[in-house]
């Protein structure tokens, strides 16, 4: 039990709503940070009670992960995180959300920001980990281990590229 009676938040259903301290707990994000996300995108419109407090439904949560994962760990600017919702849609960014949810819970670390832009992540690969992320999880294993080999590849290719300069 918490020290506030209410109860820890594990012992919820998965469906149950979060507060905005927790979920920015889970995240590892300021809470100011959600409600600038909330801000930057629409798409993003957590339950609201009495004196402005923010609930979020498992849906919110799973596209703050995704959102997360694509400023975060890709690399994205915020213009190019909207850009990936107008052009694949909210349940891409959801995908990718449940994805990164699910790496947390197994302890499985996230990945760490890579320092690339948002011009180095080549669309077709950002393409191909949201269909992985929405693939069952033996092809998504594959998949995924496919694209660290080819980013290898690429960053192989570069490094002689720089050589002969």
């Amino acid at each position: 039990m918490a020290a506030d009676g209410r109860g820890s938040s594990d012992r919820r259903g998965a469906g149950a709503f979060r507060a905005i301290g927790e979920v920015a707990e889970a995240l590892d994000v300021p809470k100011h940070v959600l409600r600038f996300w909330e801000q930057k995108f629409p798409q993003l419109r957590p339950m609201k009670r009495g004196g402005g407090r923010r609930y979020y439904r498992p849906d919110d949560v799973r596209l703050l992960f995704g959102i997360r994962q694509l400023l975060h760990a890709e690399g994205f600017q915020i213009k190019g995180v909207q850009k990936i919702f107008k052009d694949r849609g909210v349940d891409a960014v959801k995908a990718l959300g449940a994805e990164a949810e699910a790496d947390i819970a197994a302890g499985r670390t996230a990945k760490l920001k890579t320092g690339r832009s948002k011009a180095a992540v080549a669309p077709d690969l950002l393409a191909s980990r949201i269909e992985a992320a929405q693939a069952p999880p033996m092809m998504r294993d594959a998949v995924e281990h496919a694209i660290a080999e080819l980013e290898l590849c690429r960053d192989m290719l570069k490094a002689g590229l720089a050589d002969r300069a």
